[in-house]
């Protein structure tokens, strides 16, 4: 996990001086910067935030290699195939650094073929000064960001968050010039021409949600049987083995629930086949005896981790809300929500820990239909679509919540749940597999695991408990808890004028014109980001808060 910035076509060497733009996102690689001048591409500007956790001695970036010195690439990423890809073609490669395969990729066919066969999570921009032409991409599903800066003067800039950008903004005017999170699974390509400006050449995307990848997987489509559960135990057990590359300590979010429980016991697991030279810590959160601390704390013994309890109070709540809202950049209500104890979570993993790079479930409730609001689905075609609807938009909620909240701490995460292997055989499976049955959400998931031992049977098949809701108590949840925080702050007044003040994502609650109120603070103008709040589908609920389906059920067992 690292900070990416680079900027094209803006003026002389003296407005990048003049900018602290570049210094906005340094949580996200604490370890090194470096900002590079390139000669060959006038007012070209390159700057680099490094959280070192693979090949700490050569792995710095901007990367240049002998073999291709015309060539530079900035990237926050993991390609796990980098091995796999040495081999397959016979790259020589000059570092140990997993992102030098992104430009042997490139000179050996181009940016399309570079960005088809990477199996990993990335953000990148590389620059050609060959051709004067720079490339941007990102992962199929948006685990790392980007945001991407583009004007009609032909100022190009991109960055890991829309942070660093914000500075850069006010140096283009009135100008016509917009600002967007970079589509996943997409790359755009653009020629510079001799005085830095950038015009954009093509925008295509390199993948589509459920396509088989092309690169070569790790568990080969020749060895999958007709065993459907089977094949989704190699899978995922795959998908968590692959992402244990890494210098820096492993540890993992646990909530007691079935997603990071799984996740957990086959980190275990495998870093006790690969003989990791230390115990798995893991981390739970939650306010008081909350039902979330108490599953995770019997996981956590069953699996035998060194585990982390993180007790969170209202006033912790008051302390971090700001915080939380300038680092998510988001408006959106369940994001927030969510947000607020995994952002405590990872303060605590830092100050207090040296593990590093975390496990999380994220992207199991898209893949596998573990929202509860999927038992009202009125058919299985229309659960796969909506299905994959959340993972094209993961980018824009549960992703950007996991993202921002563990990288304001300088920390990486990695969600095997959204390998790119396993989402293409998941969700080509027959759909009528994939939905509840019995009133259970992910019965097919739990079911795969059923004959295991890796976890508790009452841990597998645990109701479905949202996370901001899991961290509270039954009597008040997380929202009531920020709510009562934020009533003296927003008037009757201003929540009456919302509707003429914000047209899109109009804040109907007073919690939410605090979120819209503190995003236009931070960053005026970029309501766009978030393009509509999540809320569940084929309900009438009118909060996005899982109590308010009437399948909730976690006050039935607690």
């Amino acid at each position: 996990m690292c900070g990416i910035w680079a900027l094209f076509g803006l003026g002389s060497q003296t407005s990048f001086e003049n900018n602290s733009a570049f210094s906005k996102v340094w949580h996200r690689g604490p370890d090194a910067w470096r900002v590079e001048y390139d000669q060959k591409m006038k007012n070209c500007f390159v700057g680099f935030h490094r959280l070192a956790i693979v090949d700490s001695l050569y792995g710095m970036q901007p990367m240049k290699l002998h073999a291709y010195p015309h060539l530079t690439v900035l990237c926050n990423g993991e390609i796990y195939n980098c091995k796999q890809l040495k081999e397959q073609y016979g790259f020589n490669y000059e570092t140990n650094c997993d992102v030098e395969c992104i430009l042997h990729l490139y000179a050996d066919g181009g940016i399309e073929h570079c960005a088809r066969n990477l199996d990993g999570v990335f953000a990148f921009c590389l620059i050609d000064s060959k051709e004067s032409k720079v490339f941007l991409a990102r992962d199929p599903y948006g685990v790392r960001p980007m945001f991407r800066l583009h004007s009609e003067l032909g100022i190009l800039a991109a960055c890991s968050e829309a942070k660093g950008l914000m500075e850069i903004t006010t140096q283009l005017g009135d100008g016509a010039w917009k600002m967007d999170p970079f589509p996943p699974g997409c790359f755009e390509e653009y020629k510079i021409n001799g005085d830095g400006k950038a015009t954009v050449i093509q925008k295509k995307p390199f993948y589509n949600i459920g396509d088989k990848p092309l690169f070569r997987p790790f568990v080969p489509f020749d060895d999958l049987t007709k065993d459907i559960q089977s094949n989704i135990k190699s899978l995922l057990t795959a998908a968590v083995k692959k992402r244990l590359m890494a210098d820096r300590r492993i540890g993992c979010l646990l909530s007691g629930g079935l997603d990071s429980s799984l996740v957990a016991s086959l980190l275990v697991k495998l870093s006790k086949e690969e003989n990791l030279p230390y115990k798995i810590q893991s981390f739970a959160v939650g306010m008081g005896t909350s039902p979330d601390i108490i599953a995770a704390r019997q996981v956590a013994q069953y699996i035998g981790t060194e585990h982390h309890e993180i007790i969170f109070t209202p006033e912790d709540v008051k302390e971090v809300l700001d915080e939380v809202l300038y680092h998510t950049e988001t408006l959106d209500i369940t994001t927030v929500r969510a947000s607020i104890p995994m952002y405590i979570l990872a303060r605590y993993i830092k100050k207090n820990t040296d593990t590093t790079v975390i496990f999380s479930g994220e992207g199991a409730d898209e893949v596998a239909q573990g929202y509860i609001y999927f038992r009202d689905a009125p058919s299985s075609a229309a659960a796969h679509s909506d299905s994959v609807r959340l993972l094209k938009d993961i980018y824009l909620f549960d992703g950007l919540r996991a993202d921002r909240t563990i990288s304001a701490h300088s920390l990486e995460l990695r969600v095997p749940f959204l390998d790119l292997q396993f989402t293409h055989y998941y969700l080509g499976l027959d759909p009528e597999l994939r939905t509840p049955k019995g009133g259970v959400e992910k019965h097919l998931l739990r079911s795969a695991f059923d004959d295991t031992d890796l976890l508790p049977k009452s841990i597998l098949w645990r109701h479905k408990e949202a996370f901001s809701d899991g961290v509270a108590s039954v009597k008040k949840s997380l929202f009531q808890v920020i709510q009562e925080q934020v009533e003296s702050k927003i008037s009757a007044e201003a929540l009456s004028k919302a509707v003429h003040k914000y047209p899109h994502c109009t804040p109907k609650t007073k919690e939410s014109l605090y979120y819209r109120e503190a995003f236009e603070k931070n960053f005026p103008g970029q309501s766009h980001f978030t393009p509509y709040f999540w809320m569940p589908r084929w309900t009438d609920a009118t909060d996005p808060s899982a109590r308010f389906i009437k399948h909730y059920a976690a006050h039935k067992t607690e």
